[in-house]
């Protein structure tokens, strides 16, 4: 198999610290974009006058683009090299950030999203495969918790400055922001980077077959993902015809990247046991991750009646904590093996949403304060072992596609999580609501009394005793089945969780000499 030109070297020089600290900064503004928007659609909505199936797509495009690219940067940086790839993904990321900015058509806005994605995409992989590749084992406990930290704390943080930035400016500067250090990113990526070479030979044996087949099973995985539960799955013939391309365009990446000399994805790194059992818990900490990200707001807004900046106010207490853990985590992962801190992350962040199963309608920030601080801690205790454990153990030469793998499992897990979430939400509100409505009858003596409570308070402010109540009534059972379907969701991640926590016994301590180091 043909590989890429050797390193230059591999010392480890103050200029490619800063480089690597440059190639974060990069990283953090493409995750944090995946849910900047989520808390201030409603305000891109009535800017640019699109409707509700429309504006779904600022988020979906993006998010199709940027799972199409995060297996191919693997490729793609041993052909161009690292620094290459990441200037071009970072100018080119930053203009489509100011062309997001300046549209006036939801279309518009959705073609240059797309391009951010694309681009975003290839920035986060790299941040991985450097840091596991010029970084020796030793400091890997200072940097492991930074990139995992940005990981997790970029999706959590996305509603609160996004809320924040629509809430007192305007929707604009939700992608106004990328561009000042977007600039500096693409400038400093460019000056500085210098851990490899290019292999431009690999051009002439790019697999564009693939590569069509790549985009199509991942993209159309992603859109049936984000539009089935929305749909009724198959009903949709949109649906059922993209899962018929998710399919065909499956099978042809798989089989193209198993005959091929070259493949365009590599999956040789799941013959890696660590890596392979690594991946499974990257893809259930996306599940979570990006999960309770969506959860939290959603029962803010729709049973709280919360805006977009208190919101963000709320849900800021995992990103706090996510924060001041990870130097801790950091300390620890130095001095305990790594596969208990994992296990004690999983089974921290199955407690915290065991916590939530006693939620009731009436929950706010007190509620809510000790849940998300467990699972802001819980994260770090997860992601930092599952980066030394899953990567640790490969040698460099594989490094680049496997770190795209790995954060593409983390990407499917939250992609797969959401659309399972959305539809238990939707059948278990609709089963709830149903058992609810039946126990509500004239022979229940306390619906009754709380008919004509509500009833007798309407008619004192000049109301429709009668109606008002009926539908004070109707309010209520939505709300509590709401809650109901709510409490369900949390009862399957913690099993989830906690099913999983065991799984990390199976993997093996990275070697203190550290198999990347290899070259």
């Amino acid at each position: 198999m043909t590989s890429q030109a050797p390193e230059v070297s591999t010392e480890l020089t103050p200029r490619r610290v800063i480089a690597f600290f440059i190639m974060v900064f990069g990283m953090f503004m493409a995750i944090l974009d995946i849910q900047i928007v989520s808390a201030s659609l409603p305000d891109i909505q009535a800017g640019l006058g699109a409707s509700s199936d429309e504006i779904s797509w600022v988020q979906t495009s993006y998010l199709i683009a940027e799972v199409i690219m995060i297996p191919l940067s693997g490729f793609l940086a041993r052909m161009m090299s690292t620094r290459v790839l990441f200037t071009i993904a970072a100018a080119g990321f930053t203009c489509a950030s100011f062309m997001c900015a300046t549209s006036t058509t939801i279309t518009e806005m959705i073609i240059w999203r797309a391009l951010q994605g694309f681009l975003g995409g290839g920035m986060i992989p790299s941040v991985f495969a450097a840091a596991f590749t010029i970084f020796p084992p030793a400091k890997r406990n200072v940097v492991s918790p930074l990139i995992g930290l940005i990981a997790t704390l970029a999706p959590t943080v996305g509603p609160t400055v996004g809320g924040y930035l629509s809430h007192t400016m305007s929707w604009h500067w939700l992608f106004l922001v990328n561009v000042i250090p977007g600039i500096g990113v693409a400038i400093g990526a460019w000056m500085l980077i210098d851990f490899d070479r290019p292999n431009w030979k690999l051009f002439d044996r790019f697999d564009w077959w693939g590569l069509g087949a790549l985009a199509a099973f991942l993209g159309a995985m992603e859109f049936v993902l984000e539009e089935g539960p929305s749909n009724d799955w198959f009903d949709d013939h949109m649906v059922a015809i993209m899962t018929l391309v998710m399919v065909v365009g499956g099978v042809v990446t798989f089989w193209r990247a198993f005959t091929r000399d070259e493949p365009l994805v590599d999956f040789s790194a799941f013959r890696d046991a660590n890596f392979a059992v690594g991946s499974v818990f990257s893809f259930t900490m996306g599940i979570g991750l990006y999960g309770l990200t969506y959860l939290y707001p959603l029962y803010l807004a729709s049973i709280r009646g919360y805006d977009s900046l208190m919101i963000g106010q709320t849900v800021f207490i995992s990103g706090l904590a996510m924060f001041l853990s990870a130097p801790v985590v950091g300390m620890l992962s130095s001095k305990v093996d790594l596969r208990i801190i994992l296990l004690v992350g999983f089974l921290g962040f199955a407690s915290s949403t065991w916590m939530l199963t006693g939620m009731t309608a009436e929950w706010d920030f007190a509620e809510l304060l000790w849940p998300q601080i467990i699972r802001g801690a819980s994260l770090m205790l997860c992601m930092v072992p599952i980066n030394n454990l899953a990567l640790g153990t490969l040698p460099a030469d594989k490094m680049k596609g496997a770190s795209g793998l790995y954060n593409l499992m983390r990407n499917l897990g939250g992609a797969v999580g959401l659309a399972v979430i959305n539809t238990l939400l939707t059948d278990r509100s609709s089963l709830h609501s149903a058992r609810l409505s039946e126990a509500l009858n004239w022979t229940n003596d306390e619906a009754v009394r709380q008919l004509e409570m509500l009833a007798a308070n309407a008619s004192a402010r000049g109301l429709d005793g009668e109606m008002t109540a009926l539908q004070q009534m109707a309010g209520r059972v939505l709300a509590q089945a709401t809650v109901m379907s709510f409490i369900d969701v949390f009862y399957l991640i913690t099993g989830l969780f906690a099913g999983l926590a065991f799984a990390a016994l199976l993997m093996k301590p990275p070697a203190k000499g550290g198999a990347a180091e290899a070259h």
